[in-house]
């Protein structure tokens, strides 16, 4: 039996756990976009599939509308993957374990990729629907967006004929989305020298653990701490006993929040106590710093038992890594002087990654005006100079400009009335979507996003609300049949 049997609507959920069987984590998306080729091919649609596994199926308007204009319907196919540290499910192999509670569909321990798994859902059950009204459509599943956007960036637009679109990758039902920033993502390298470890020093890990992390651009305002920033804070905090820094190891994501970062130190066995009442003391500091915000937040020590090789920072690489954590800007830079309310540009240190020759630090940059971007880029980049690294930029993206003569969005709002019986909200979003990309390629494009209530996306407490994924269908529906 099916875990989201019986929930409404049927095909909806039927799609949305066939693709959750799949792995689709960002760059792993080649089986998921063969899927859905087959499903366009035996259903006799229109289908292409490029080379950055981006796919695009066609279907003709319903009964009356086949002469209408088309409509372009879009999402993308991958997730971010995140699990909490108990969890050994393997992303690349394995399908997601679902589970439903309440009014919540969940996965077991790790991300649901409802972001934006649900789109793909979506269109694949108007799709495969012969009773719905709806104009020419062309479903547009793109591929990276998690990591860069690279799909809708690959994508030719020449194979679409629709001038109005609909991007379903917003998370919050009753909210129509017109407006987005842009990003980048920011590397910067600092160069590791290490030294031979005393052989009475015994390793342990330092981790950081019970943060809620969250996505970079939605969330950031929300004030939640960052384990790597606070590791930093960690490492400073141990500036004055004998403590050899090996790794900092912290995120997945450039674009989410970081929930867990580990440090493997050596250190000798008869200060083990002092170093753990350090570390009590400074988590009692960040619990106090984040009351309201943070409810878990747990820094501690544990002896490893693993082969480990007795090598560690030298003082100027460790040094420079905690300067760098300290140093690099978190959270919201800048609010928006014209839109009361909206975050104008941030930052996000969402990866550490600590490799042979060097540590990585990545960043996902945002703002909705494009010199903050340089701004922010500058910045970074000044602070690796001084600390003897180099910083690059990729994976840039532009925002979408609101559009105040939209007739699309006049449209939408008038289904919007009839049938929540209440006024919209219209919204700019301090997160990236690819409508930007869709502007840039495709001139005059007219675009709304909307989407069902979903909850800590990027974070495996992420949840999507049922009843709302059923609105949300069924206003979708509705706006279909407007659009004649």
């Amino acid at each position: 039996m099916r875990v989201l049997e019986g929930l409404k609507p049927e095909k909806v959920f039927y799609y949305f756990e066939e693709i959750s069987r799949i792995p689709r984590g960002s760059g792993n998306e080649k089986a998921i976009s063969d899927y859905i080729v087959t499903f366009a091919k035996d259903r006799g649609l229109f289908v292409h599939q490029d080379n950055a596994n981006n796919v695009v199926i066609k279907k003709s308007g319903s009964k009356g509308y086949e002469n209408s204009l088309a409509v372009i319907l879009q999402g993308h196919i991958d997730m971010v993957c995140e699990k909490n540290s108990d969890v050994s499910h393997d992303f690349i192999k394995e399908g997601l374990k679902l589970r439903v509670d309440g009014d919540f569909v969940f996965a077991e321990g790790t991300t649901l990729g409802a972001d934006n798994g649900i789109a793909v859902a979506y269109m694949l059950a108007l799709l495969d629907d012969d009773t719905i009204s709806h104009p020419p459509i062309e479903c547009v599943f793109t591929t990276d967006e998690e990591v860069g956007m690279k799909g809708a960036i690959a994508l030719d637009t020449s194979i679409l004929e629709g001038k109005r679109l609909i991007n379903m990758d917003t998370e919050e039902e009753g909210k129509l989305l017109v407006s987005c920033c842009g990003g980048m993502k920011i590397t910067t390298e600092l160069p590791v020298i290490y030294e031979d470890v005393p052989s009475d020093f015994k390793p342990y890990f330092i981790k950081i653990r019970g943060l809620k992390g969250g996505h970079s651009g939605s969330d950031i305002h929300l004030q939640r701490a960052n384990a790597e920033k606070l590791m930093g804070r960690v490492i400073a905090a141990l500036d004055d006993v004998d403590v050899r820094f090996s790794k900092v190891n912290g995120g997945l994501m450039d674009n989410a929040i970081a929930r867990e970062c580990d440090a493997l130190v050596f250190l000798k066995e008869d200060i083990s106590d002092n170093i753990k009442s350090i570390l009590v003391d400074i988590e009692t500091k960040f619990i106090h710093e984040y009351t309201g915000v943070e409810e878990g937040i747990k820094v501690f020590m544990e002896e490893t038992v693993e082969e480990i090789e007795y090598k560690a920072f030298d003082t100027k690489t460790k040094n420079s890594v905690r300067d760098m954590l300290i140093l690099i800007p978190y959270g919201v830079i800048t609010m928006s002087m014209n839109i009361p309310g909206l975050v104008e540009s941030s930052n996000n240190i969402g990866i550490v990654r600590t490799e042979k020759d060097c540590i990585k630090f990545i960043c996902a940059a945002r703002s909705s005006v494009a010199s903050r971007k340089d701004i922010i880029f500058n910045e970074i980049d000044t602070i690796g100079r001084i600390l003897g690294g180099k910083t690059y930029a990729t994976s840039a993206y532009p925002a979408w400009e609101f559009n105040p003569n939209s007739e699309l969005l006049a449209i939408t709002k008038d289904v919007f009335r009839d049938f929540y019986k209440k006024e919209p909200v219209v919204e700019a979003i301090h997160a990236g979507l690819e409508c930007g990309l869709f502007a840039e390629k495709i001139k005059g494009i007219d675009m709304i996003s909307i989407g069902p209530d979903m909850f800590d996306v990027h974070t495996p407490d992420e949840r999507l609300k049922i009843s709302s994924t059923e609105s949300t269908w069924e206003f979708l529906k509705a706006l279909l049949s407007r659009l004649k």
